[in-house]
């Protein structure tokens, strides 16, 4: 193999490009329309959430950050979007944009505690930040509505045009291209010096300094971009269903999208997505069976994939694809 073929430039290059796969599978995303139309909202939900995951993906596949309270910004993100809604400024675009910003404002300020501890302090830190913000959204009831949640948002239709209704028509439209515009950034930073960077702090943190890259810099730059996200992910529930619950900030949401990066696959930005839409198709038929014991058939499913697809189901199927036009980036 020639030199010029291990440069690590070409190999970060190669890596923006599309595979066949990637097209279909974007292309994919868009069937819904046509052939479930009825199921548009769960569309929705399972790309607000595939979003949502790609957040956490970022900061613990790539970076082996794990938190544990990463709700925390999905519903700062939720309740803003909330709130200058109800304050008169409807207009969802601007308001993804505000949700984004204040996230990613809270989440660079913790990002200079996040830098300075691994292991179980950093697990502590971030649980400890979601449950700090969910109690305060609990207990200024008279801003979020508390536990009876935040009622009255009304969003103004996209574009002043496309109205946000029952039909979910809109509402998936408009999560799905959030979700592929994030993506499309996230996937950029990932290709770059920046992600290898990443990567390197993930396998070994205190030896990367050895070859001239600031770790806690570049941990203070991806947590800051991973909150925007999840902002932008928890203010498009907020926008798409026109209310807020406390449930954005909840620790059960926090362990959700964890249990979706492990049936994914984490560490592949795909592996988010994939997990999000098995994980969402799954509680859907599984509540629907049975309402109280739903979360014991996901366990099941949860310890099946652990113990047969250790690297989670995109790894599994990336083996397997390699011939349909190469694997997933």
């Amino acid at each position: 193999m020639s030199i010029q073929a291990n440069n690590p430039h070409q190999i970060l290059s190669a890596g923006l490009g599309w595979t066949r796969l990637e097209i279909i599978f974007w292309l994919a995303l868009l069937l819904p329309f046509v052939l479930t139309p009825s199921y548009l909202s769960l569309a929705s939900q399972i790309a607000i959430t595939a979003l949502f995951a790609v957040s956490l993906d970022l900061i613990l596949g790539y970076a082996g950050i794990v938190s544990m309270g990463h709700a925390a910004f999905f519903g700062l993100g939720a309740y803003t979007a909330g709130l200058i809604s109800k304050a008169g400024w409807g207009e969802p675009l601007t308001g993804l944009v505000i949700a984004a910003a204040l996230a990613a404002l809270v989440g660079y300020g913790m990002s200079f505690i996040i830098a300075r501890f691994r292991h179980l302090a950093l697990i502590m830190i971030t649980l400890g930040l979601g449950l700090l913000l969910h109690e305060a959204a609990n207990s200024a009831s008279w801003l979020t509505g508390g536990a009876d949640g935040l009622q009255g948002v009304k969003i103004r239709p996209l574009f002043e045009t496309f109205k946000f209704d029952l039909y979910g028509t809109t509402a998936y439209a408009y999560s799905l291209a959030g979700l592929f515009l994030m993506f499309l950034i996230a996937r950029r930073l990932i290709h770059s010096p920046f992600g290898l960077a990443l990567r390197g702090i993930r396998e070994n943190w205190t030896r990367m300094p050895a070859i001239g890259a600031d770790s806690q810099a570049h941990i203070r730059k991806i947590y800051t971009v991973s909150a925007a996200i999840a902002g932008v992910a928890g203010a498009l529930l907020a926008q798409t269903t026109e209310t807020v619950s406390l449930e954005v900030l909840s620790f059960q949401r926090s362990a959700d999208v964890l249990v979706i990066l492990i049936l994914g696959g984490a560490g592949r930005l795909y592996g988010g997505i994939i997990g999000a839409i098995i994980y969402m198709v799954a509680r859907d038929q599984f509540s629907g069976v049975n309402p109280q014991y739903w979360y014991f058939w996901i366990g099941l499913l949860l310890i099946a994939v652990v113990i047969l697809l250790p690297n989670g189901i995109l790894g599994g199927l990336s083996r397997l694809t390699v011939r349909w036009g190469g694997t997933w980036r």
